[in-house]
């Protein structure tokens, strides 16, 4: 694979790098939180939070003491939850087993939870120097359009030969971490994936997409899968002041988040049955639903996008379980606003003027 012209790439991102709150010290712990952070993320969406997070959590230590609820409670919005569970797990981790220090290289971060081969090179060049490849989606589309690369980066293997094919230019660079960034920013600013500024792009002599005037066709891509629709129902129902709420399993999807009960639906089944079932499979509670429905609510996650249906019900029976599965308890409202609550969730809680 042809060479690059780093030392135009470095003083292009000297002369034009964002200013973001991690840069200003990039010290291991909040470039650790910003990376994590910035997965499937944008940059405008992670600022506030990265701010509101440090505050509360300034450091591993901190971070290590946390309620996982506290943890669940300040990512909230975010999404990718795991993301969240795992950082505090590390955070232990790191405090148990390193002295409360993250690890000084990819190998050793790699080894904590949450933390795969592209955040631990991110961290580790970033904050430790070491010559170890980023590769993220803007590395990839830089260099597919730089060297006509006819790989889909999605895959985890062409990512790995393309870190192996940057490696010289780490090893012959003494700023490892300025380098990797660089890569990144271009991709950023310039080598956008639409209408890319390649008369502000500091390697477009060398870029053979530009030659051919085919940007837009790298990097290739195989066809992405239609994504499907899942249908749910959420229950609300009232005791008094309080709001029944149930809350997810600790692993997968939103795992540790607290929602209103109810749940998946069979085909074909009557909402207001899918919202009996649901609640006496999660509650122990039997209900009596109304069949008209409160309000329709769709909410996408990556791989599908969920058809929430709203139903009112009110108690008819049953004992509410205790311990085993998903916790279910009677909540105030004041007590609501402090939990972490998934967010399709926490909207029709706002419906209700409950948040």
């Amino acid at each position: 694979m042809p060479r690059f012209d780093h030392a135009a790439l470095l003083a292009w991102f000297r002369a034009n790098r964002r200013e973001m709150p991690w840069r200003r010290r990039p010290a291991p712990y909040p470039v650790w939180i910003s990376e994590i952070m910035l997965q499937q993320t944008q940059v405008a969406t992670v600022r506030p939070y990265f701010d509101r997070f440090l505050r509360r959590f300034p450091t591993v230590r901190a971070l290590a003491r946390a309620e996982e609820d506290e943890v669940l409670r300040a990512w909230e919005g975010l999404g990718y939850y795991a993301r969240a569970r795992h950082l505090r797990q590390a955070a232990r981790k790191v405090v148990a087993n390193h002295g409360g220090r993250l690890p000084r290289d990819a190998a050793g971060l790699a080894a904590l939870p949450g933390i795969g081969p592209y955040t631990a090179a991110a961290i580790a060049s970033i904050c430790f120097g070491e010559r170890v490849p980023v590769v993220d989606g803007n590395v990839a589309r830089v260099c597919a359009r730089l060297w006509l690369l006819e790989d889909d980066f999605r895959q985890a293997a062409p990512r790995a030969s393309l870190a192996d094919a940057l490696q010289p230019a780490l090893d012959a660079t003494e700023s490892a971490g300025d380098l990797n960034q660089a890569m990144m920013e271009l991709g950023a600013l310039v080598c956008r994936p639409r209408r890319p500024e390649c008369g502000a792009c500091p390697l477009v002599a060398a870029c053979r997409a530009r030659r051919r005037g085919c940007q837009a066709d790298y990097p290739r891509r195989t066809a992405a899968p239609r994504v499907p629709e899942r249908q749910a129902v959420a229950v609300v129902v009232r005791r008094g002041a309080a709001w029944l709420m149930v809350r997810r399993p600790g692993d997968g999807l939103l795992g540790g988040l607290w929602e209103l009960p109810g749940g998946g639906r069979q085909a074909d089944e009557p909402p207001a049955q899918a919202a009996r079932r649901g609640v006496r499979e999660q509650t122990g509670l039997e209900i009596e639903a109304e069949e008209a429905v409160e309000a329709t609510l769709r909410h996408a996650f990556s791989h599908f996008t969920l058809v929430l249906q709203v139903i009112q019900a009110r108690r008819n029976g049953g004992r509410l379980k205790a311990g085993g599965g998903a916790p279910a308890r009677w909540v105030a409202p004041a007590d609501i606003r402090r939990l972490p609550v998934a967010t399709a969730h926490r909207k029709i809680l706002a419906r209700l003027g409950l948040v």
